[in-house]
C-alpha cells in the first residue's frame, strides 16, 4: 500500500511540475493565479500521501501549512494583478 501512494505521490509531482512550467509562459495573471493554486493544492496532497505512506503525522503539519501559504500567495497574485483586464499583460513584480 506503501509504495502505491508514494507512486501517487511521485505522479503528483510531475504534475506539478508541468503546472510550474505552464507558471513561468501564462499569458495572463489568472492563468498564473490558477499555476500558484497548482502548486499548493497539489504540494498538499503530496505531503499528506507521503504522510500516510510513511506513517508520519507530522507530515500533515506541513501539508496544512503548505495549502494555507498557497492561498496567501493567490491573494497576494490577485491583489497584484491589474485592475483593467486589458491590462494583464502588464508584468507582475
Amino acid at each position: 500500500m506503501a509504495e502505491l501512494l508514494t507512486a501517487a505521490a511521485l505522479i503528483l509531482l510531475l504534475l506539478i511540475a508541468c503546472g510550474l512550467v505552464w507558471l513561468l509562459r501564462a499569458p495572463s495573471a489568472a492563468d498564473r493565479l490558477m499555476a500558484v493554486q497548482l502548486a499548493g493544492t497539489g504540494g498538499t496532497a503530496v505531503a499528506a500521501l507521503l504522510a500516510v505512506a510513511q506513517g508520519v503525522a507530522a507530515i500533515l503539519d506541513v501539508a496544512l501549512t503548505l495549502a494555507l501559504l498557497a492561498a496567501f500567495a493567490c491573494a497576494a497574485l490577485f491583489a497584484a494583478a491589474p485592475a483593467d483586464p486589458a491590462d494583464e499583460t502588464r508584468e507582475l513584480s
